[in-house]
């Protein structure tokens, strides 16, 4: 019959897979990496919500259930649907966070099998730099030197206490991204490095990293800790823990069994092993460090000091014990910052929707069973 050619259906023209960004900065600052993201794929489409987060608290975000049903891979920091019924086309969800201990009991992580990954090696140079910073600023006593400043007292006594890194040892807690490349910068620096991780790692090939890795950085073969640790037991962290460490770096992900990993004992340890002192540096989580124990190793110098960019609860309260703890340096989560945080994550992201479509190993999958 006439009437001029048929119109495409819906299943003859296919549709553009979606990739759901919701996340923490305003669009117009991400414009260059969704660009990108589009150019390397011309069939996929984004669209993008602001999840606007402050001081550990995100707002709520009302993203449409048809923009949901359609969503092929969601990009997000903190923000999920309800349920996996609520993203029928999802095939993978990729957070720009390093963890994902913060939806560990969502039923999209309990209950589902879509493959979730982690921003793992974003972090790894910005964070890297905030451990050797406050180990400097206390090895140097600038802290003293900076309210001297303050003050316009010119005590030249105060800034001759100083203990140079050359010679001293920094054991890493869980070598992984951040871990490597604070041991990057630290050999650098002339200090001696050991490595702890779960897991053995006795093979060349068991001691690499098959993360993201930030170009120029890190220790991509495994080959600089002089020595490596490992177990899961309280006797192999002790072990690990008594071989006269200066800089104790805690980069373990988040679990039941970290939950308060270093405590009484562990300090205690740490300062018959090394009477001069560890220096403490968290920028993993807060619990897995027992606060009150803490507070107690740093009173009784049983630690030289700590430097924490995490802590239990955060925010931390005003009236916490913690703040007034000696030799102990705060700063409110914020040491993954970066200007080029997103752009890394979002390379993060490129390259797993291209493993995705071409069936390839996902990068910073996390083994929803070990947590991480």
């Amino acid at each position: 019959m006439g009437g001029g050619p048929d119109l495409p259906t819906r299943a003859a023209s296919k549709e553009k897979e979606l990739v759901l960004c919701v996340l923490v900065w305003p669009e117009e600052q991400v414009e260059g990496p969704i660009k990108a993201l589009k150019e390397a794929f011309k069939d996929v489409e984004v669209e993008y919500y602001h999840s606007k987060f402050e001081n550990g608290k995100a707002e709520p975000v009302d993203v449409p259930e048809d923009t949901l049903r359609r969503a092929t891979y969601l990009a997000t920091h903190f923000w999920l649907p309800p349920s996996a019924s609520a993203i029928p086309s999802t095939k993978l969800i990729q957070f720009f966070s390093a963890g994902t201990n913060h939806v560990s009991q969502h039923p999209i992580y309990t209950d589902s099998k879509i493959p979730l990954c982690s921003a793992n090696g974003v972090h790894g140079p910005q964070i890297a730099e905030w451990v050797v910073m406050m180990d400097l600023v206390h090895s140097h006593s600038y802290t003293k030197l900076y309210d001297n400043q303050k003050k316009r007292v010119w005590d030249q006594k105060a800034g001759m206490n100083v203990s140079d890194r050359v010679g001293k040892r920094v054991g890493v807690l869980g070598y992984g991204s951040i871990g490597r490349q604070v041991a990057h910068v630290a050999k650098a620096m002339g200090m001696d490095v050991i490595a702890y991780t779960a897991s053995p790692r006795k093979t060349p090939e068991s001691k690499r990293d098959t993360g993201y890795i930030v170009p120029g950085t890190g220790d991509p073969d495994g080959s600089i800790p002089g020595a490596w640790y490992s177990g899961t037991n309280k006797e192999d962290v002790h072990e690990f823990l008594k071989q006269k460490i200066d800089l104790l770096v805690v980069s373990v992900p988040l679990t039941k069994e970290t939950t308060h990993l270093l405590s009484t004992e562990e300090f205690s340890l740490l300062h018959k092993s090394n009477p001069r002192g560890t220096y403490v540096a968290n920028i993993a989580r807060g619990q897995i460090i027992d606060q009150k124990a803490l507070i107690t190793a740093l009173e009784q110098a049983h630690i030289s000091g700590a430097a924490l960019d995490v802590t239990d609860p955060e925010p931390l309260p005003k009236d916490d014990p913690l703040w007034d703890a000696p030799n102990v340096l705060i700063t409110p989560h914020c040491s993954g910052a970066t200007d080029v945080y997103a752009d890394r994550a979002f390379q993060v992201l490129l390259e797993n929707i291209k493993r995705e479509k071409s069936g390839g190993k996902l990068i910073n999958e996390v083994n929803r069973k070990r947590g991480y």
